[in-house]
């Protein structure tokens, strides 16, 4: 028994160098993907020439200065193509023969989007991966809150113009045909509005506002109002509702019809 141990310890060792050393290209794998933006910090090294060393800041237009060449323009590009872009500069500027350029990702400034609205931590994100999508900026921002609306507004620019989409959350993981997990850009903005609200009041347990959900029927809504007090009756209720032209319009609903954003439900005494 004693002599498997060491077994043991070799294996749980050859495991954990496995894990980490996943774990390493899958963070090197993030970092090559992602794509040089305005205001990114960076740091370039060059394999035997230490002179060369350079600390920049990716300007406004995507250029930084290295000693020697000059300008170097790598807004744009992945970490990858950005060292091969500055090899080449020192090769064919002709100050070395076979450059070898790595680029250190010190701070990332630029490629951010904002979500903002009824989310838990709404603010600045940066685009650390090129094929970031809504739903990967959602998570981020820790999901919606629980008066946040199923829908989220994704607004930017695309090909110069400006962009705008309507896109239902739920949809994004519960349908797995929909098209609508778009990839986000540098500089978009994601928007979750509040959520659509009715409202109960007169002889309920609970009156108040109460968040639509989809579909919801005049039952189920007063359900969430903990239903009719001893007083009240479930069958003499009062709907308001505003029409298109403003007007608040007064009926006698059934159970089974459907809640509208903004509706009044009154619960009235009952005559007995």
């Amino acid at each position: 028994m004693s002599q498997s141990h060491p077994l043991i310890w070799r294996v749980l060792l050859l495991c954990c160098l496995l894990f980490t050393g996943a774990a390493a290209l899958a963070q090197d794998q993030v970092t090559q993907d992602y794509r040089l933006g305005a205001g990114d910090t960076i740091r370039v090294l060059v394999f035997q020439s230490p002179d060369l060393t350079t600390d920049a800041r990716v300007s406004e237009s995507g250029a930084i200065t290295m000693p020697l060449v000059g300008g170097v323009t790598i807004g744009g590009l992945s970490i990858a193509n950005a060292e091969k872009k500055i090899a080449a500069a020192l090769k064919s500027g002709g100050f070395l023969q076979q450059p070898q350029v790595n680029i250190v990702l010190v701070q990332v400034r630029g490629n951010q989007v904002s979500v903002l609205g009824q989310v838990q931590r709404p603010g600045r994100f940066p685009l650390e991966i090129a094929n970031t999508r809504v739903s990967d900026v959602l998570a981020m921002a820790g999901g919606t809150t629980s008066t946040g609306d199923d829908t989220v507004i994704l607004s930017g620019m695309r090909d110069g113009k400006p962009f705008r989409k309507l896109i239902d959350i739920p949809a994004l993981f519960l349908d797995e045909e929909s098209g609508n997990n778009l990839l986000v850009a540098a500089g978009d903005t994601l928007y979750v509005h509040r959520a659509p609200v009715f409202y109960i009041y007169g002889e309920a347990q609970r009156a108040g506002p109460y968040r639509i959900e989809r579909g919801m029927t005049v039952m189920q809504g007063l359900a969430m109002g903990g239903g009719p007090t001893n007083r009240g009756s479930e069958s003499r209720l009062r709907l308001h509702r505003r029409d298109a032209s403003g007007v608040v319009q007064q009926t006698t609903p059934s159970l089974t019809d459907t809640l509208q954003q903004n509706d009044v439900i009154y619960v009235r005494e009952s005559l007995f």
